[in-house]
């Protein structure tokens, strides 16, 4: 069987998209209160990560509270703006690696399903990851232990043939305590010195 590496998205290949500097970019150019609106945020986006809410809804709870001078289509459309590629990202390993044709590659990321299928289509990032874990399809996020152990499930895999590749401590160290081979990214050659050390690249 090939050796399976999954990787997070956001912070590893893209930029987070929806973070405290993109909201604070948004609240500015629609004119919103800042306090409130990231008041209202945290809970709807848990809900909007896990998929349990749509688009529609996430911004019904945290900027349509009241009536608007823009639309929802248009703040939609600013909050996509905040995806880029990432400086110093893995993109160009995780290129190599698909096209060595040896490793089965794959996403376990945290994301709302609307803005994660943009961002899997307008990056092409389906061109080398076979399948997705996200978030808003597990109805699990990171770092709960539940989502390493929904993904070892559906892989039918040990959790020790298993490289999990992400920025964040805390989701690191929840992959390895389910017993994942779980490597920080802390940038492109770090991350390529980690994968010699295991034989990879």
């Amino acid at each position: 069987m090939l050796p399976v590496i999954l990787f997070d998205v956001g912070g590893v290949l893209l930029t987070n998209g929806w973070d405290r500097a993109e909201r604070l970019a948004a609240i500015a150019h629609f004119g919103l209160n800042d306090a409130e609106f990231e008041r209202l945020h945290a809970p709807a986006y848990d809900a909007w990560e896990r998929g349990t809410i749509d688009l529609s809804t996430y911004l019904e709870q945290t900027v349509f509270t009241e009536p608007r001078t823009f639309t929802q289509e248009e703040f939609y459309q600013f909050l996509l703006t905040g995806s880029k590629k990432l400086p110093d990202a893995a993109l160009g390993i995780l290129s190599e690696l698909a096209a060595s044709g040896k490793y089965l590659l794959g996403a376990l990321n945290n994301e709302a399903p609307e803005p994660n299928d943009f961002r899997f289509e307008h990056f092409g990032l389906s061109r080398y990851l076979a399948f997705r874990f996200s978030s808003c399809y597990m109805g699990l996020r990171k770092p709960e232990p539940a989502i390493f152990l929904r993904a070892l499930d559906f892989l039918n895999r040990d959790p020790g043939e298993i490289i999990f590749i992400d920025d964040r401590t805390e989701n690191v160290l929840s992959a390895s305590k389910v017993g994942m081979d779980a490597i920080q990214f802390l940038g492109a050659e770090n991350l390529r010195s980690e994968l010699k050390k295991r034989g990879i690249l």
